[in-house]
């Protein structure tokens, strides 16, 4: 895991990033549907802004934390859409504001969160780290979303390193949370970054093997993309289960999105030859 202080730099940019996409859209555009079903652009941005008030909550004051905790427990297959909906039927004006106060008081709190230090959260305690790195993929996931409504095509960064390291170190609970055996043997995994660098996981004698483009790596781990329109290539039958399962967040498995029956292939992304460099972030 890399210094939180460089995470939070690239969880900062990634945000500044998606805020560039929306901070001059139309009403009309705020209301637009983006591939998550029933989800408009504002309930993208919402979402984000009520997920950093959660980590706010959880970083600095434990017990309002675990009152939110309890809710979510009550109603555990209603309470992500409620927070969403509730902050998407602000006037967009208010809930880009709302969403960038949000996120510099986050910035804060983790910057000053002592070393060695962790906090609950809705699934194991987070350091300010991993609570860095976690707010970075999810930002970078909904902000797909925004752009793929926006019909926008960004530019992979290496900010995304970030991502294909929670999606590797999730391997094992994309299978437990569909009730399946984690795989016994560890996976080496080998990504095309955006500079042609390769970003490596894992053992590099391992017998199942994934490599491809680290984009469509982030693409699938986050379900922005079907396994069939990847690039990514498995080596192992455990490899390959995994990339139909694969998830880098936390809760129940999604749907992900069907496939648009354009795959791609290794020959599509024309890699650069560049120096490993290991371990993503």
């Amino acid at each position: 895991m890399s210094d939180p202080v460089v995470v939070l730099d690239d969880l900062r940019d990634e945000s500044d990033a998606l805020d560039a996409l929306v901070r001059e859209l139309s009403p009309e555009q705020w209301a637009a549907p983006t591939p998550a079903p029933g989800w408009t652009l504002a309930h993208q941005i919402a979402h984000l802004a009520w997920t950093d008030r959660a980590a706010l909550l959880a970083a600095t004051d434990a017990e309002a934390f675990a009152v939110e905790t309890r809710k979510a427990l009550a109603a555990p297959d209603r309470f992500v859409d409620e927070g969403a909906e509730e902050g998407a039927k602000l006037p967009p004006a208010e809930l880009l504001a709302r969403w960038r106060e949000g996120r510099e008081r986050l910035q804060e709190a983790l910057r000053a969160v002592p070393p060695g230090v962790r906090f609950p959260w809705y699934g194991p305690p987070m350091s300010a780290s991993a609570m860095a790195t976690a707010r970075l993929m999810e930002t970078w996931a909904h902000g797909q979303d925004v752009a793929d409504a926006l019909g926008v095509v960004r530019a992979p960064t290496a900010r995304l390193r970030h991502v294909a390291w929670i999606g590797h170190r999730a391997r094992d609970y994309a299978f437990l949370v569909r009730g399946l055996p984690a795989p016994a043997e560890p996976f080496r995994v080998e990504l095309r970054a955006p500079d042609g660098t390769l970003w490596t996981y894992g053992p590099e004698d391992a017998a199942q093997r994934v490599t491809g483009p680290a984009l469509d790596f982030c693409l699938l781990v986050t379900q922005r993309v079907h396994r069939d329109d990847t690039a990514l290539v498995a080596d192992g039958p455990d490899a390959e289960r995994w990339l139909t399962l694969a998830q880098a967040f936390a809760g129940p498995a999604g749907p992900g999105r069907a496939p648009t029956g354009t795959g791609r292939t290794p020959a599509d992304q024309a890699p650069t030859t560049g120096p490993r460099d290991s371990e993503g972030a």
